[in-house]
């Protein structure tokens, strides 16, 4: 067996497979990241690893879990150093990174990341959590009744939830005179900074209320008090977005980096040679010089999400979903499927109007070049994968595109298809799907609607109740019954009949419901 990779045998790598050009010594930490999982390691911590070689030393970072040790038990023997490999179809270039100083587990010690967190050095902290990590009810606030934020709200000395750590941690600095860190929000929400800034104030604010009730004055001496005004005012949450696809990592793939290196890589991580990060420039303690290496500073970071979201993301879970259903199981199979083509260029076609026309976005660019990144054979990025969690993604993806064209009077038909289609997919597991073979934070309640056995109609009103889909609009019903629809025919005759119903491929019969 290989040794393993770490700053002691880091000097034995073959020539060709790049090191960082930098004393990983004289580093010092500046970030705390919040969900150190594939997608941080690939962008943000790679961005950061180029500002070290700049000699821009006070960046390190420090990693937090905040679930599962896993990253930590893998890296931390390898000093924090992984392998970041960049996969095309032509070939492969190895990279390692050496960005990430150390890595902490929130729920084996809850006092160290706030220790981390409120270090005067740590001046940002960014975050790549999901968006279900989030804990928004149906409505979009925050979740009040989960049991973390109520467990966070009654032991805010030892949070187990984002929003309780940068409360937390944003209170010690208020009391100790040290200014607060720039909170930015790396996950795919739409306005991301402002929706994260909206959330803590909630948090914040329940925070308060408790200790008001309680008459701790100790706690309020130590910071506490009006924090929500203090994370309101003085708080800086700027929106970013970020892209890069990042498939997980098989046993192939590390048996193959092992086999490159000369060394074991207990984690590497596989990435597409694309990558872009826009940010808005609001940073009152400073920030790394980003835009040397290819990152976007801007005013509004507004039409680039959107963009991204809708049309990347909402293509994602389109061929997710309709790929699942159809038997391919990466996203250049699904792609290369004529019929899954198509579908994609016309929901494409539904999207791009959705998006803000002065704002000087190439949609015409950016989606040959997402056709391209789609049909990259060497990443494997398995439609199951993406799959997860779509009960959280679609209403930004998709639902929110479907509402603006429902409002303009434009067709919405294949954006209603995607819907159709998760909830398909949902369906079939256990089924013509593996069981568990995707979740979604969802799926006890989805099951329980499914084994209702309701007429089709129902069944979808009562998934998008559940699920706050296009909540309280006046118009929410024309919605329901275009996904009520394709579902009949995603039950009658599968992918290729919900398909061809809307024009692509065969015309189908005459169906009843």
């Amino acid at each position: 067996m290989n040794s393993r990779l770490s700053n002691a045998s880091i000097a034995q790598l073959p020539g060709a497979i790049a090191v960082p050009r930098y004393d990983r010594g004289a580093v010092t930490p500046g970030i705390v990241h919040l969900g150190v999982g594939a997608f941080h390691r690939a962008h943000q911590a790679a961005y950061v690893d180029a500002c070290l070689a700049d000699g821009d030393t006070g960046w390190g970072i420090i990693g937090v879990s905040l679930r599962s040790p896993d990253t930590r038990d893998a890296l931390s023997p390898q000093d924090g150093l992984y392998t970041l490999a960049v996969r095309e179809s032509a070939g492969e270039q190895l990279q390692i990174i050496g960005s990430i100083l150390s890595l902490l587990v929130a729920p084996e010690d809850p006092d160290a990341v706030l220790t981390a967190l409120t270090d005067p050095r740590t001046r940002i902290v960014t975050l790549t959590i999901t968006e279900k990590a989030y804990l928004r009810a149906a409505d979009g606030r925050l979740d009040e009744t989960h049991p973390d934020i109520v467990h966070d709200l009654g032991n805010p000395g030892s949070p187990k939830t984002a929003h309780g750590f940068l409360a937390e941690a944003l209170a010690r600095r208020r009391a100790a005179g040290t200014p607060p860190f720039t909170v930015l929000c790396c996950d795919n929400l739409p306005a991301n900074g402002a929706t994260l800034h909206r959330l803590l104030i909630e948090f914040a604010k329940l925070r308060d209320l408790r200790l008001a009730r309680q008459g701790d004055a100790g706690l309020a001496r130590q910071g506490d008090a009006e924090l929500a005004s203090h994370v309101a005012n003085e708080v800086a949450f700027p929106s970013s977005m970020v892209d890069r696809i990042v498939p997980a990592t098989t046993d192939a793939d590390r048996a193959r980096i092992a086999g490159e290196l000369g060394l074991e890589d207990a984690w590497p991580v596989m990435t597409e040679p694309f990558r872009q990060w826009v940010i808005e420039d609001r940073f009152p303690t400073g920030r790394p010089a980003w835009e040397k290496f290819g990152v976007t500073m801007v005013e509004d970071v507004g039409p680039f999400e959107d963009m991204k979201l809708r049309l990347l993301n909402g293509a994602h879970s389109g061929i997710a979903y309709l790929g699942l259903l159809s038997g391919h199981a990466t996203v250049d199979r699904a792609f290369a499927d004529p019929s899954i083509r198509r579908f994609v260029d016309a929901l494409w076609a539904e999207a791009v109007p959705t998006l803000p026309q002065d704002a000087g976005l190439d949609t015409a660019a950016y989606t040959a070049e997402l056709a391209q990144r789609f049909s990259n054979t060497a990443l494997a990025h398995r439609t199951a994968q993406i799959a997860n969690d779509g009960s959280q993604k679609l209403p930004q993806r998709i639902v929110a595109s479907a509402i603006e064209c429902l409002e303009a009077g434009t067709e919405f038909v294949h954006l209603t298809l995607v819907v159709a289609a998760w909830i398909a997919a949902c369906a079939a597991r256990g089924g013509s799907l593996p069981e568990g073979h995707f979740t979604d934070p969802l799926d006890t309640a989805l099951s329980d609607i499914f084994a209702r056995i309701l007429p089709t109609a129902e069944m979808t009103e009562a998934v998008f109740d559940l699920a706050g889909f296009a909540k309280a609009h006046p118009e929410r019903q024309k919605l329901i019954e275009s996904v009520a629809t394709h579902l009949v025919h995603f039950k009658q005759g599968g992918p290729k009949l919900a398909l061809a119903a809307i024009g692509i491929g065969k015309e189908p019969p005459q169906l009843a419901e």
